[in-house]
């Protein structure tokens, strides 16, 4: 459980080093949180589909939650990647619902999901024994804003940057440029230190901090 409620806390000692997205040139270290737009699902596909391949050739355990219920789609789609694993374990690639992850039992409430976030990374880099972990949440659930708790996703996003450092881990938020309007694109990018955009992870100039941003009255 996250010490307090809080994703922040002490932290497990992460990798040194950069780490391969997948896509070519892009690199980012242990313990970023970064934010990645694109336009549709093939868009989408072109992010996803190579930060988890990469993921599963280094051997890193990878988790997806994602708008999709058609899970056995997104693993085909990785089925060269998941063949080319070597010795690779069940345990490996979870692919999972929103309605199962952010938004169980029809709400989203931050303090449950960072704890179960917390337990999913700290079992992965603990007892399952993977150096590494790298998860890419879809954020299109942050839309059904008639589910109670919703309206504070640009909070828990904030949040994420008390949490990414505690482990090895890298964290990518997927946000498709046809749904969000420019509002709302304007607050995610003051949540994230760092975005990906046409194959390239820029410095967020616009990047607040998470004391700062939830300071704010």
């Amino acid at each position: 459980m996250v010490a307090g409620g809080s994703p922040g806390g002490a932290a497990t000692p992460t990798l040194e080093g950069l780490v391969r997205l997948g896509l070519e040139g892009v690199e980012l270290r242990p313990g970023d949180h970064v934010c990645a737009f694109y336009r549709a699902a093939a868009g989408r596909d072109e992010i996803l589909t190579p930060f988890i391949a990469e993921g599963l050739r280094s051997g890193e355990k990878c988790i997806c939650f994602l708008e999709l219920a058609e899970r056995q789609a997104v693993v085909d789609r990785l089925r060269e990647s998941l063949d080319a694993a070597r010795g690779r374990r069940e345990d490996q690639l979870e692919v999972l619902d929103c309605t199962d992850t952010y938004l169980r039992e029809g709400r989203f409430n931050q303090e449950e999901w960072f704890d179960e976030l917390d337990r999913s990374m700290s079992a992965a880099v603990g007892g399952e024994g993977y150096a590494m972990a790298r998860a890419a949440g879809e954020m299109g659930w942050a839309l059904r804003t008639a589910l109670p708790g919703v309206e504070d996703f640009i909070d828990y996003e904030a949040r994420v940057n008390l949490f990414a450092p505690r482990y090895p881990q890298i964290l990518m938020c997927l946000y498709d440029l046809d749904l969000f309007s420019g509002e709302v694109i304007v607050d995610v990018l003051k949540t994230h230190p760092r975005v990906l955009f046409n194959a390239r992870v820029v410095e967020n100039p616009y990047y607040v901090s998470p004391e700062e941003l939830l300071g704010r009255g």
